[in-house]
């Protein structure tokens, strides 16, 4: 009998965060697991070597290549683009599935398309006008001949890219499943896994470069942190940026910062479980990850947005979308801690609501006939352009 090989591209904790629900679902339906491509910040040891995640999950991913410098776009780049070929041209495997806007994502679709491969996208259609990934992720949309798409207005962003209606499909977030799905651990059970307790009042932050922004990522993430300070009540976890220029910067600064303030506490990585666990029990999540706009609503607690990296993304309305000094970061963190926005998230309403993501991903995958997907034929919608 004919089984359909399937194969995974991960390249960050956060994409395998999502991912991962998706891989299970399709193990348990085809009685085999999918090819766990796993490369870029998974393999850094400064960025808490994810890739353990994956094989806590119970895995076996294929370990791609190591980038010269992970911090080094280029370099990311080059090494995801010849490893994915290799690893697709052994593997051979009927689908691909990939994930996001990510500029190593970018290589690892290139190398996927060169190999006469069909690849299924998550979360096309978005914008993010702060950061160059959200050119990476229309480039990825034209690569790709399968689409998931999180909202209906993205839907119809990619259909507008000229790809095909019928395979652009609604699925609404899987971030969103997660958190209904995922039964957190007990507050007493998550500090113990992190090896210290989260203190009064904690607030979870996560703030990556915006690359995109003129003003040096250290000098935006200095005025957070002074915003952090004024509100002393609080007491700060911190996760680590993503590999993007000035990354490791803004590390050293979190480092200095956590062995100066006793209430403040730094990981690496979360991971998924943790991650979603511990929404339960911090008041906000502050920076300015999509995270905060995707699944945090979910969760019931509000999200403040600092500065351009989100900007144009869909939000609910327990997301505060603030600038970038410490005076207008200040005064979103104690909006957020008000109780009318706490009354607010706590309805939970959230336009990246889908019903059953992963079975719908999951049974296309496994059902669709993919000698359909290539090649491509592009869509024109009929209209008129007004001179």
């Amino acid at each position: 009998m004919f089984q359909r090989k399937i194969a995974i591209i991960t390249t960050t904790r956060a994409d395998w965060g999502l991912l991962h629900p998706v891989a299970v679902a399709l193990r348990e339906k085809t009685g085999k697991p999918p090819i766990i491509l796993a490369g870029n910040s998974h393999l850094d040891p400064e960025r808490g070597l994810t890739v353990n995640e994956i094989i806590a999950d119970g895995f076996s991913p294929v370990y791609m290549q190591k980038p010269m410098d992970f911090n080094n776009r280029s370099s990311v780049m080059t090494a995801t683009l010849a490893s994915v070929a290799g690893e697709i041209e052994r593997n051979r495997p009927d689908i691909v599935l990939l994930l996001g806007d990510r500029f190593e994502m970018l290589a690892a679709a290139s190398a996927v398309a060169a190999c006469d491969v069909p690849i299924a996208h998550i979360s096309g259609g978005e914008i993010t006008e702060g950061a160059v990934d959200d050119n990476f992720r229309h480039a990825i949309t034209k690569l790709a001949s399968l689409h998931f798409v999180t909202t209906e207005e993205h839907r119809h962003r990619v259909i507008q890219m000229g790809e095909q209606p019928a395979r652009v499909i609604n699925t609404g977030a899987i971030g969103v499943s997660n958190v209904a799905d995922v039964v957190p651990v007990s507050r007493q059970e998550l500090e113990r896994s992190l090896g210290f307790e989260l203190g009064h009042r904690p607030v979870l932050v996560t703030f990556h470069p915006a690359t995109m922004d003129p003003v040096s990522p250290a000098e935006r993430f200095a005025a957070l942190l002074t915003a952090l300070d004024r509100h002393s009540e609080l007491s700060p976890l911190f996760t680590y940026p993503n590999n993007d220029d000035s990354g490791r910067q803004l590390i050293s600064m979190i480092e200095e910062y956590v062995a100066t303030h006793s209430g403040a506490r730094a990981v690496a990585s979360l991971g998924r479980e943790r991650y979603l666990s511990a929404l339960s029990y911090v008041e906000a999540v502050v920076g300015n990850s999509s995270s905060g706009l995707v699944e945090v609503p979910s969760a019931g607690i509000p999200t403040v947005d600092i500065g351009i990296r989100q900007r144009g993304r869909t939000a609910g309305a327990s997301v505060i979308h603030c600038g970038d000094s410490a005076d207008e970061i200040f005064q979103a963190i104690s909006l957020a801690l008000s109780p009318e926005m706490k009354e607010k998230a706590s309805q939970r309403i959230n336009p990246y609501m889908g019903v059953d993501p992963v079975k719908t991903i999951v049974d296309t995958l496994t059902d669709i006939d993919v000698s359909s997907l290539l090649p491509k034929k592009f869509h024109d919608i009929d209209f008129t352009i007004s001179k």
